[in-house]
């Protein structure tokens, strides 16, 4: 059977890629083909930043190959809230407005991905209610875990900066040293 664009599903190699991934288990040949027609290989190099927190998020990954960590920061403090890797989602803030990411991407190792862009997959799950409803459900699973593992992280951080404050004060001892200078 014939696919969007005269293509079949069994012989177009990214067809297969999108129809392998685990994120997708599950979706039917049309939501597969409508993926697939939006979907391009990513490749990227250890230390190599795939999107910026607050930046537009414009697309979306699955990725098939190597190591992403996703991370927070402010004041100049980078903190590692997951780190993910072949067969996870990579992106879902293109999905809800204002489109705008909320955590950075770098690959710590060499990675393959398959790439979304969203304005199409965004205009095709309006016209296909379905697709959209089974992408928002499933990343709304994963946007929770992630949301989840930056709280837990910023507990741990929190309640480490905490347990070292006291480390951070002059001990009984020094400031009887600093007493006996004066």
């Amino acid at each position: 059977m014939k696919e969007k664009g005269g293509v079949e599903m069994g012989t177009d190699p990214m067809a297969a890629r999108v129809k392998a991934h685990p994120f997708l288990r599950g979706l039917n040949r049309e939501q597969l083909a409508l993926l697939t027609d939006c979907a391009l290989p990513a490749r990227f190099q250890a230390g190599e930043v795939i999107f910026r927190e607050g930046d537009h998020a414009g697309r979306f990954y699955l990725v098939t190959s190597g190591r992403v960590v996703l991370e927070s920061g402010t004041d100049g403090e980078t903190v590692v809230i997951e780190t993910i890797g072949g067969g996870d989602l990579l992106g879902w803030s293109w999905m809800m407005p204002p489109y705008k990411w909320h955590f950075t991407a770098r690959a710590i190792e060499p990675t393959e991905a398959i790439f979304f862009a969203s304005p199409i997959l965004r205009e095709y799950c309006e016209r296909h209610p379905p697709l959209g409803f089974e992408l928002h459900k499933r990343m709304s699973a994963v946007m929770m875990r992630r949301l989840q593992a930056a709280r837990k992280r910023m507990v741990a951080i929190h309640a480490h900066a905490e347990q070292l404050e006291p480390a951070l004060g002059l001990s009984p001892f020094m400031e009887q040293e600093l007493d006996s200078w004066k």
